[in-house]
């Protein structure tokens, strides 16, 4: 755990003469073209300064988080534990009343979310990886917060079907809407029998899913009333581990591909994002995906994709006082990596920024009323940093 004030050198992002820079990452695993410009290797952003500290320390393979309207931290811990942080950085001993989680491979406690009506009803959400005859699957619930320091009534609103028997790839984000209605993500167990599930519309591997706060599927689902399982709002994705609402409140998700291929979406009711038929990336075993391209009939095209990858974590949209970063998405990253910046303009990317990229795997971020955020750093003895941008 690092105990020093890091300062992020300031670079030029455009070169004196000649197209911008791209952001340094290495040679792609693949060599497809792009379907338009800017939908990857982005021109580079100008540096930003930022100030990072740290925050919290002695958390295990932090996942999750979610700021508390008096300024407190639920934190989850994939090995099943949810720690209460204090605004000074002090953290809990466990808040008993979740369920066991399988904390087998990629599995465990994973996302954490609240309410929009927290104040009120001390509704907290959370996402798991839940051990069931046969298997496991991703699994979310909700429970009420008690100043007691457990989790009350707790109760699932969402399990995938069917299990599987990889712990791999579960997902997954959750976030409550204002009107009650929850977004969940969902993996598809990464290996080639379960991955081909993504593309049926039955099994709700690597899905986009929605429900309503007590786990019923809206009636303005798209496959309700239709062949496809009620809860399934999008389909043909891999591993999304990442979900943001921009300033319109439309949601937009992050995957991972295998070796290349990470992609940024904007889900969008029954459309299809092409896992595992297309990629821009190729397997681990250097074969290529499905038929080798990354285009077909029918099936979507990222907004964006990173060949190599980022290994995308939790993603937030900039809302806050720094001017630059204003609409701005910020990524965690596994690896290499710190966090990601993206400049969108009408829907598309038109800038890349790397950041701290000495500090390891970056698991979440959180955005904070001053405008710094807080970053999950994922590590058997994991902790939070500050990240602070500054003119």
């Amino acid at each position: 755990m690092m105990n020093k004030i890091f300062k992020a050198a300031t670079l030029s992002a455009i070169l004196a003469t000649g197209a911008a820079a791209e952001v340094p990452q290495g040679p792609p695993n693949a060599n497809f073209e792009p379907a338009f410009e800017n939908q990857t290797r982005a021109p580079q952003l100008p540096k930003t300064n930022v100030e990072v500290s740290n925050f919290a320390e002695g958390l295990e393979h932090p996942w999750g988080i979610a700021r508390l309207p008096d300024g407190r931290y639920l934190v989850t811990e994939r090995p099943g534990r949810l720690r209460l942080v204090g605004a000074d950085g002090g953290v809990s001993g466990e808040i008993a009343g979740l369920p066991t989680v399988d904390n087998r491979g990629q599995g465990g406690l994973l996302d954490v979310a609240l309410s929009h009506d927290f104040e009120n009803d001390q509704t907290v959400y959370w996402t798991y990886a839940k051990g069931v005859p046969g298997g496991t699957v991703t699994a979310a619930a909700r429970g009420v917060f008690s100043e007691g320091g457990e989790i009350l009534d707790a109760r699932d609103i969402f399990v995938q079907q069917p299990p599987s028997q990889n712990p791999m790839h579960y997902g997954s984000r959750i976030i409550p809407m204002p009107d009650g209605m929850v977004w969940i993500t969902t993996g598809e167990h990464s290996v080639r029998e379960d991955a081909v599930k993504a593309q049926d519309i039955n099994i709700t591997y690597g899905k986009v899913i929605r429900v309503t706060w007590d786990g019923l599927a809206p009636m303005d689902n798209p496959y309700v009333g239709e062949n496809g399982d009620d809860a399934v709002w999008s389909y043909g994705h891999r591993n999304i581990q990442g979900a943001a609402l921009d300033a319109s409140g439309a949601l937009w998700t992050i995957e991972h591909g295998p070796r290349g291929g990470d992609e940024l979406n904007k889900p969008e009711a029954a459309k299809n994002y092409g896992w595992p038929a297309i990629s821009y990336g190729i397997n681990y075993n250097g074969s290529p995906v499905g038929g080798g391209e990354a285009v077909a009939e029918g099936m979507e095209q990222p907004v964006y994709y990173w060949d190599p990858v980022i290994a995308p974590g939790g993603m937030v949209f900039y809302d806050g006082p720094f001017a630059p970063w204003q609409g701005d998405l910020i990524i965690a990253s596994l690896r290499p990596g710190g966090l990601v910046r993206l400049e969108l303009e009408d829907g598309r990317v038109v800038g890349e920024e790397r950041l701290l990229t000495d500090v390891g795997r970056v698991r979440d971020v959180e955005l904070l009323p001053d405008g710094s955020l807080l970053a999950l750093l994922d590590a058997a003895d994991g902790g939070i940093l500050r990240v602070t941008p500054t003119e």
